[in-house]
């Protein structure tokens, strides 16, 4: 929590004039996040080894697998939309092996006739695993995008997850997926990460983008309402490292979506877990030991396409 502090505080001194919006959802009766007026509606979601089965030679990600983790991705993205009552205008996502899978998920799924068109590109993370965007060309036109290195003070790019910047309308979105807690150098990489966040979205705000929201798998706890559910539990505890940074004049409410499909009682600890699709190498069926969380984004006009 100190560290978290330190960086929402460190966000704030290297934006002049940034407004950090971090409120949490006003829900209706059926469970879903209200805003007045227009809204943007965007997904982030650490997917959990979303590799391409022709890449393994380990014999873990089968075709058959394959194809579960992309119904199972698409089953929970409609279930969001039903939910909020429209389709996410975006979606990132964590852990995806290559642009195979993205490319799979786009066309041998429902998501197919949705109009979604993929933002990607190939990181140097030595597990093989980028971050990406999904967006509706409908309602968001893409003005730019690029995926942004972390480097160590020698300035050697670090073998981990770009932080992936897809530019809109008056809006961009910073995709990231920092470095794990495994490790003794495992803090320092996180706030090498943190940093260069900051300064990009410092940099983009300097050029001209007056809205900015950071999503993604954090590694560190991203709490903005103390009492909400977390999305990942470890050894019996709820953790929240998926989450969000909002830069500029924009209110933002989250839900963690916990959906009963997506979840499993939690047999060592008590309680319940989200359903994950592996526990070391053997298959568990689940999509993810993440639950995804909805952002929705208020008063969106100058952002949404008319």
């Amino acid at each position: 929590m100190k560290m978290l502090l330190f960086f929402v505080l460190s966000s704030l001194l290297c934006f002049p004039g940034a407004i950090v919006y971090e409120k949490g959802c006003d829900r209706a009766g059926d469970g879903a996040c209200r805003c007045g007026g227009d809204s943007l509606l965007v997904v982030s979601w650490n997917v959990e080894n979303f590799m391409d089965y022709r890449a393994d030679s380990t014999g873990r990600y089968t075709r058959g697998r394959f194809v579960a983790k992309c119904n199972g991705i698409a089953k929970t993205l409609l279930m969001i939309a039903e939910r909020e009552g429209r389709l996410p205008d975006a979606v990132a996502l964590m852990e995806v092996g290559n642009r195979f899978a993205l490319e799979r998920l786009l066309r041998d799924t429902p998501l197919r006739k949705l109009g979604y068109s993929i933002v990607h590109y190939d990181s140097p993370d030595r597990r093989g695993i980028d971050c990406a965007l999904l967006y509706r060309g409908s309602t968001m036109r893409l003005r730019a995008s690029a995926p942004k290195h972390l480097t160590d003070c020698s300035g050697a790019v670090m073998a981990t997850r770009d932080i992936l910047v897809a530019e809109f309308d008056s809006l961009a979105i910073l995709v990231n997926h920092h470095p794990s807690k495994v490790g003794a150098d495992s803090e320092r990489r996180r706030a090498v990460a943190m940093r260069r966040m900051t300064a990009l979205a410092d940099s983009l705000a300097a050029s001209g983008t007056s809205r900015i929201l950071s999503v993604g798998d954090f590694n560190n706890d991203v709490w903005h309402i103390p009492q909400a559910r977390g999305t990942i539990k470890y050894n019996g505890a709820w953790e929240k490292i998926d989450g969000y940074f909002a830069y500029g004049p924009m209110e933002v409410l989250e839900t963690v979506f916990d959906h009963p499909l997506l979840t499993e009682p939690d047999r060592a600890f008590g309680g319940t877990k989200p359903r994950r699709a592996y526990s070391g190498p053997r298959w568990l069926g689940g999509i993810s030991d993440h639950y995804p969380i909805i952002l929705k984004i208020c008063n969106t006009r100058q952002i949404l396409l008319p």
